[in-house]
């Protein structure tokens, strides 16, 4: 190790703690704090930021990382230290093209802005929330224009900060190949006469009975409780924000089991990537950080429909939710359980969406924030503009704001760019659950039996353990041997169509 490399990470690991600490604080504000606490929150988080950002764009910083590169230049390019270099060369490059008064602005702001969404949220009043958008919109372009190259959209910029690589031109080629296979099969299953027994997931499922349910389920698949936590905020998040400290959060809803349940699963195989990535050997670096948002995705989706909804899960694991909830699932058979997790079935809240429809609000999303960011659609247009796109992908009506443009936290917090990362990751998951399944050909058997660590040591071996060192898609180029294509997924939706709906 060069003397200059040294100092690279004893730098960069500075750099990320102080950014723990930031994690720290926001998991505090949706989790933790008090409306009185809102206002001086914001100030310390944009203060955290703008410390984090002065420290990873100082011009010394810069001299250090242009030494390191010179003398290990050498080096095998596929060495971890040269990976280090790369990754925060290109980290570097992004940040010093942005001031550090815009990044404490748009921390200071989105805190605000998150306060105001919960509000609004609740009282179903998008007007209370859309100055608070306006202000993180514009913040955003700013942002987004900084970061802009030569031949770029002001989108691509933010984009290219939640998965490297990726552009608008690019996601728009793979989703038109998902998009049309899609929307046929749903319109298959809307013209069929079997109709899952949704009412099981509609009784009363106490709330402290599902707390329980959610712990068991996060632990039984591998989640380490010494070394995170589970807790309630409006909307569920995980957040990895230090080795050893690894948080998520989920939310109760008496009368719909699916909620916390599967937003627990979801959040879990967020998780379980956090918990895996190598963060007490690389912490600061990008090996101990996640390839993209599409990858951390393809974990959650993974777990949560892969698994979560499979009939091997089932075997092993209705007993004991049959046992708990023994008055309302006391006469319900196995089967008719499994068609009403397994529903495809129009709805209004994403996290709550099947499978099969669940990319259709994907690409709502993906849509309307290209034009929300390019200026094309007003802050105020937006209700009429989702609730108009919703009815033409989705054949609903959208009855209120909180059911509709007001449901994800996503845009308060100033996450432009963020949503086709779900997509994405649906996409992984499907062919990095066929390569599982062919590299443990019992995999069913173990599942059936509850044991779920030989699946978890095989995504440590061949995702989670590589950090940044890949793109996404060269991830998946490397342990399944083909491209990243809608098929894989594509063909599991169908076939369970076929089982469940006979289409």
């Amino acid at each position: 190790m060069t003397n200059s490399f040294s100092t690279l990470l004893e730098t960069l690991q500075e750099i990320a703690t102080l950014g723990s600490v930031d994690s720290l604080v926001n998991w505090d504000e949706q989790v933790m704090l008090k409306p009185a606490g809102i206002e001086f929150r914001a100030k310390q988080s944009a203060l955290l930021a703008r410390m984090v950002h002065e420290r990873l764009t100082s011009p010394r910083l810069g001299e250090v990382l242009a030494a390191a590169e010179a003398e290990l230049s050498t080096e095998d390019p596929a060495s971890d230290s040269r990976i280090v270099i790369r990754e925060f060369r290109r980290d570097y490059d992004r940040a010093v093209r942005l001031p550090s008064s815009l990044i404490a602005q748009i921390a200071h702001t989105t805190s605000l802005a998150q306060s105001a969404w919960v509000e609004a949220r609740k009282n179903n009043h998008f007007a209370t929330f859309a100055p608070w958008l306006g202000k993180v919109l514009d913040l955003k372009r700013q942002e987004a224009s900084c970061l802009r190259t030569s031949t770029g959209t002001l989108y691509d910029a933010l984009l290219e900060g939640y998965e490297p690589g990726e552009t608008v031109a690019s996601l728009n080629q793979i989703f038109s190949e998902l998009k049309p296979r899609l929307v046929a099969l749903i319109q298959r299953i809307a013209g069929c006469d079997r109709q899952a027994p949704i009412h099981l997931l509609h009784q009363h499922y106490p709330s402290n009975l599902q707390e329980q349910l959610t712990r068991d389920v996060a632990g039984l698949i591998g989640f380490d409780q010494q070394a995170g936590r589970i807790d309630v905020s409006v909307h569920p998040f995980c957040t990895g924000i230090a080795p050893g400290d690894t948080r998520i959060t989920t939310r109760y809803d008496e009368h719909f089991f699916n909620d916390a349940f599967f937003g627990t699963l979801h959040e879990t195989g967020h998780a379980l990537y956090e918990q895996q990535l190598p963060k007490h050997t690389h912490f600061g670096t990008a090996l101990a950080e996640p390839a993209g948002l599409g990858i951390h995705e393809s974990q959650s989706r993974l777990w949560e429909n892969f698994i979560g909804r499979s009939r091997a899960f089932w075997s092993f694991f209705y007993p004991k939710i049959q046992t708990m909830f023994a008055p309302q699932l006391k006469d319900t058979s196995f089967d008719d359980w499994l068609f009403s997790i397994n529903q495809v079935r129009p709805s209004f809240i994403r996290t709550e969406a099947d499978e099969a429809t669940y990319n259709l609000h994907i690409l709502l999303r993906f849509e309307l924030e290209q034009q929300l960011i390019n200026g094309d659609l007003s802050v105020q247009d937006l209700p009429i503009a989702w609730n108009e796109r919703f009815k033409a992908y989705l054949g609903l009506t959208v009855p209120d704001d909180t059911q509709g443009c007001l449901q994800d936290v996503h845009w308060s917090a100033g996450l432009m760019g963020y949503f086709p990362t779900y997509s994405l990751g649906n996409m992984y998951a499907a062919q990095f659950f066929n390569a599982a399944k062919q590299a443990i050909p019992d995999l069913d058997r173990q599942i059936c039996q509850g044991q779920f660590k030989p699946l978890l040591e095989w995504l440590g071996v061949n995702i989670h353990v590589h950090g940044r060192r890949f793109t996404g898609r060269q991830l998946v180029r490397r342990v399944t041997g083909k491209e990243l294509s809608p098929d894989d997924l594509l063909n599991y939706l169908e076939n369970k169509a076929q089982e469940y709906y006979g289409v």
